[in-house]
């Protein structure tokens, strides 16, 4: 009887040990596994031109490609693809049911329908509006934080390049401007850009022209407009026009003539790009998504955030290697101590 009653109470101190020790491997198992957090998800837009446009969506994916890679499994992204306008308001409509929580509308031409109607309808998600004035979308709906550019300031060092460079050249001091159409970036680009150029050479003559295309991709429209400004004795064409301005570039390789491109650093269309206005499309878009990744709640909309020359958001791209490199060196002098004048607001291109 007595080894039984140790064997009894042997098994049950194991026992009581082996449910002691599950406990506690469980209580310690409970603290170290944590839910895991939930990846914030934000979705890009494009607007007419696809990734590959050298330019404005370029730009962006290059943004929000910086922050995933920062990010990693925090954030979820996924790009929608506009083939034509009549995508821009499906696109924004299928990200925001897919439960992207920030979509990033990018392009100008998504404030002037797809925004007023897709934000009121779709309240709990956040929309980035690039190149969109909040105040120019119908209704200013309270879920859209626009991202404006100071054009003027880019525009303005690349009119003093122009300009340079006309007089530099013999024969007439004649430079010009492409727009696609007429919206407010490109009106403050072309009010820049003829301000800093007549500030550098007074004699110089600055054309403006839009070439009537709504959609920002016609190719054909940009170049014929850029020959007729090459006719006019033009020396140094500025396309402002997006797609439709790359028919601008393809006029002036055409007739020998120097291009400046635009958004993007465009000098891989060849040497004939004397330079490039920039807006760093990729930096707002990169801000953006990295703040709100931090605190989606605390995101704030309804409002327009600026990017200008004083805190990095325009500029200029690189000097074409044709010019002499005696030159390049005075374009560049000159180009950042304009850059530091407007910087300080002792310089202040006019907006239009």
């Amino acid at each position: 009887m007595k080894i039984s009653r140790k064997l009894a109470l042997a098994v049950a101190g194991v026992a009581t040990l082996v449910t002691a020790g599950a406990f506690f491997a469980a209580a310690a198992g409970s603290g170290q596994a944590k839910p895991a957090q939930a990846a914030v998800k934000v979705a890009l837009v494009t607007d007419i031109g696809g990734l590959n446009d050298k330019g404005f969506n370029t730009l962006a994916n290059i943004g929000l490609k910086k922050a995933k890679a920062q990010l990693g499994n925090k954030l979820e992204t996924r790009v929608y693809i506009t083939n034509t306008d009549a995508d821009r308001t499906p696109n924004l409509q299928r990200a925001s049911q897919d439960g992207y929580q920030l979509v990033i509308a990018n392009g100008v031409l998504f404030a002037f329908g797809p925004l007023n109607t897709v934000a009121p309808a779709f309240s709990s998600t956040k929309f980035l509006g690039t190149d969109v004035d909040l105040n120019s979308v119908e209704g200013k709906p309270a879920n859209i934080r626009g991202v404006q550019f100071r054009e003027q300031e880019a525009g303005c060092l690349v009119g003093n390049i122009a300009a340079l460079e006309a007089k530099r050249q013999p024969g007439a001091d004649i430079i010009s401007a492409v727009g696609a159409n007429k919206v407010t970036a490109i009106v403050r680009f072309f009010a820049g850009y003829q301000f800093c150029a007549k500030r550098a050479v007074k004699s110089v003559k600055v054309i403006t022209q839009y070439a009537n295309d709504p959609t920002f991709n016609d190719q054909a429209k940009c170049k014929a407009t850029a020959l007729s400004q090459i006719a006019r004795g033009s020396r140094v064409i500025f396309q402002v026009a997006g797609g439709c301005g790359l028919g601008a570039i393809d006029a002036a390789k055409q007739k020998k003539r120097w291009a400046i491109g635009v958004d993007a650093d465009q000098y891989f269309f060849g040497p004939h790009v004397l330079t490039s206005a920039t807006k760093h499309v990729e930096i707002s878009v990169y801000d953006a998504v990295i703040a709100f990744a931090k605190n989606p709640a605390a995101f704030k909309t309804g409002y327009n955030v600026n990017y200008t020359a004083k805190n990095g958001g325009v500029g200029y791209g690189r000097l074409s290697v044709a010019l002499p490199k005696k030159v390049a060196a005075q374009y560049n002098a000159s180009s950042a101590a304009l850059l530091k004048l407007m910087a300080s607001g002792k310089v202040k291109p006019p907006s239009k």
